[in-house]
């Protein structure tokens, strides 16, 4: 298993916020909670590389964006957000081995609206992504079945929701525009609770400002793991957004 990260740029307190109002963010606070992010990592059995550094990009650090990793294709995004196109490069220069695949002009799509769950592929239409990304998505992972999901009221589709290991998709209702999309919802009492990274086996990785979420996870028979990004959720971000998993392929 192998995550793909990127250090937190210089500029990283330039980053976009849409959907909250924005706050001053300590950027060698976010280094060492970026740092116990990757420790988290490596502790749960990942291989970590660093993806080469974009540091005139301050949204650089959400590594998740630029790319959609589908068994051995590896789609370049193409963000809705143009300040943010230049941050694929360096991504592709990692995903030696793939077959590489583009999203182009006029479709735009950022990897945070992409909710992969066995053969179905959960795709937010919004700010980010729109019809053509989508359509072009479906088109680049033939074996897959794409959904379209209508996302309003944050920045990503994985900004509402993420998926637990049985496929149980998790979110918090006031930022869910359709919960009866998915076959399987579970309601969680944080937002920041919405978001998990399958670490494997039981090993669910989250956010430390979700603590009702982390002890409702853990009667369900998961073991959650926390960690502090309270300077990435300052900019939208989340746990899910700061690596790229590759597993086995």
């Amino acid at each position: 298993m192998i995550a793909l990260v990127r250090r937190p740029g210089p500029r990283l307190v330039d980053g976009l916020v849409t959907h909250i109002e924005r706050h001053d963010v300590d950027v060698a606070l976010a280094v060492r909670q970026w740092q116990s992010y990757v420790d988290a990592l490596v502790e749960a059995g990942w291989r970590v590389v660093e993806v080469d550094p974009a540091d005139e990009c301050p949204d650089a650090v959400f590594v998740e964006d630029p790319v959609v990793v589908y068994g051995k294709t590896a789609v370049l995004a193409r963000s809705g957000a143009p300040e943010r196109r230049a941050e694929t490069s360096g991504v592709e220069k990692a995903l030696d081995g793939y077959d590489i695949r583009r999203i182009e002009e006029p479709g735009t799509l950022d990897g945070g609206d992409v909710l992969k769950i066995g053969d179905t592929i959960y795709v937010g239409r919004g700010g980010r992504t729109n019809d053509d990304g989508i359509r072009q998505l479906a088109a680049h992972l033939p074996g897959a079945t794409v959904v379209p999901v209508p996302v309003t009221k944050v920045l990503h589709l994985k900004s509402a929701v993420t998926a637990l290991p049985d496929g149980t998709v998790i979110g918090y209702p006031p930022l869910v525009d359709d919960p009866s999309v998915f076959p399987e919802f579970l309601a969680v009492p944080e937002e920041g609770g919405a978001h998990v990274v399958l670490l494997g086996d039981d090993r669910v990785l989250m956010a430390a400002s979700a603590p009702e979420t982390a002890a409702l996870l853990e009667s369900r028979g998961l073991r959650p793991v926390l960690v502090d990004i309270s300077e990435f959720e300052k900019l939208e971000g989340c746990v899910t957004c700061l690596s790229v998993r590759l597993r086995a392929r």
